[in-house]
């Protein structure tokens, strides 16, 4: 967060010193909005014809400009650093072909030579470059983890979690001793042998009965 200020900070300063740099002297105190940008890319080389306000060297470093605002505000480190190639490749071919069409390149102090404007620009493209290499740029998103990862289960973040299966139930318990087996009553009903009916006997007769009716005892 705070590389990505400071770049920004920085990149800002260097399209502002590259966008105002037009306006004052680049050479022999003619300012860079003079110069024909058509010129820059012409066998003639720089003529001392007067260029329109977007048609001058201005119009690449406002191009330049309008790419570094969107760097900053989609925190593009490639965006910034076009921007600055584009000040600075500009810049080096300007002083290439003033320094053809003049015969030599000078500095000197009474304004003749190179002026503030070209040092402006080249500052420019400088900051910019350097802002770029500042910020730290977009983090990519991170893949959401599976919801038991907040758990503290799976990846870095701890152990597997525990994989939960139907209980098995245990054996059957077994004898070591002797097998006993039921005999007797205790033995399924199916399985006892029939027993016999009890003999029947009829019941002794006493004097007096009739009809099956016991009478009067004496």
């Amino acid at each position: 967060m705070v590389r990505n200020v400071l770049g920004s900070i920085l990149a800002l300063l260097g399209a502002a010193a590259a966008v105002s740099s037009p306006f004052r002297a680049w050479y022999d105190g003619r300012h860079g909005r003079y110069y024909r940008l058509g010129d820059l890319f012409t066998s003639t080389g720089v003529t001392d014809a007067r260029a329109e306000l977007f048609g001058s060297l201005l119009l690449p470093f406002v191009v330049a400009a309008v790419a570094t605002l969107i760097g900053v505000a989609l925190r593009s480190r490639l965006l910034v650093a076009f921007a600055g190639v584009v000040v600075l490749a500009f810049t080096v071919l300007w002083m290439v072909r003033v320094g053809q069409a003049e015969g030599r390149m000078v500095v000197a102090g009474d304004g003749s030579g190179l002026g503030i404007g070209v040092a402006g620009a080249a500052v420019g493209g400088a900051l910019l470059l350097l802002g770029a290499a500042v910020m730290s740029g977009r983090r990519k998103r991170q893949p959401r983890p599976p919801a038991y990862a907040d758990q503290g289960y799976g990846g870095d973040r701890g152990p597997e979690p525990p994989h939960f299966t139907d209980p098995v139930p245990p054996p059957p318990p077994t004898l070591d001793g002797p097998q006993h087996t039921l005999e007797g009553p205790m033995q399924p009903y199916a399985e006892q042998p029939p027993y016999p009916d009890p003999p029947y006997e009829e019941p002794p007769y006493e004097e007096g009965q009739q009809d099956g009716r016991p009478g009067d005892r004496p």
